[in-house]
């Protein structure tokens, strides 16, 4: 819903100081993701996430939220600024899908994404990751594999959109609605199954409705995790962090 609050939105409300970092250090700034250091009450932290447009002028500059390669690897170069300075990590997640275009092929996708999965498990920082749109396929995964991942009430998260699936499995796009059912892309459906660990209320009609209401909630968790991640040792944050992850398999 091109309505809701974006990633951007929500750093407005939630940090101060936030300062933006740009570049992967390698080919270009992919203004898709945006990330930077901000301060979250007295403590600094990461922010991280995939930003999209509210109109059309910006979903073109921000690519519909669809990252290319170079999106991921400055996440990565953040999170890993992020470890050597001891900070912990906040992604916010709104993506379809990483951008699937021929040029992001040719400069490493798929090699990309598989190399924040790796890094983020085992980077020695506490990580949450808040899916407030759309959490689709490796796209959204590759800013996922925190200790706690959470979803706005009305957010969904899948392998890949209910049109694909109905694609693959019908070959008719059309039954998407009738999937979206057997995927079980809800937040209600997927905290029941342990994918993941917490739930943020939306107000009737959605985030959008009242933004400074679900940023004070999103606010109030993160400084409540965060004191119990931070309280655990290295070695413990990346045991219950492995642990997490495997359970799924």
């Amino acid at each position: 819903m091109i309505e809701r609050p974006t990633t951007l939105d929500y750093i407005g409300k939630i940090f101060s100081n936030f300062f933006e970092l740009h570049g992967d250090r390698y080919f270009r700034d992919d203004k898709s993701i945006v990330g930077g250091i901000a301060t979250l009450n007295t403590k600094p932290v990461t922010v991280i996430g995939i930003q999209k447009g509210k109109n059309l002028k910006e979903n073109i500059e921000r690519n519909f939220g669809c990252p290319n390669p170079d999106g991921y690897r400055k996440a990565l170069r953040l999170m890993k600024q992020a470890e050597k300075f001891n900070r912990p990590i906040i992604c916010f997640i709104n993506t379809s899908g990483a951008y699937c275009g021929v040029e992001a092929e040719e400069r490493g996708q798929g090699e990309a994404i598989a190399r924040n999965l790796i890094e983020m498990a085992r980077i020695k920082v506490p990580i949450i990751s808040i899916i407030i749109g759309e959490g689709g396929s490796g796209g959204a995964l590759a800013l996922a594999c925190g200790d706690r991942v959470w979803m706005l009430e009305n957010s969904v998260y899948s392998i890949l959109s209910p049109e694909g699936f109905a694609s693959i499995l019908f070959k008719d796009p059309s039954k998407s609605q009738e999937v979206a059912e057997i995927m079980g892309i809800t937040s209600y459906e997927l905290l029941e199954k342990g994918v993941i660990e917490k739930i943020i209320k939306e107000p009737k009609g959605g985030a959008h409705k009242n933004i400074n209401l679900v940023a004070a909630s999103i606010k109030e968790e993160l400084i409540k995790e965060l004191k119990i991640l931070e309280s655990k040792t290295k070695e413990e944050l990346l045991e219950e962090r492995y642990k997490r992850f495997r359970k799924f398999s």
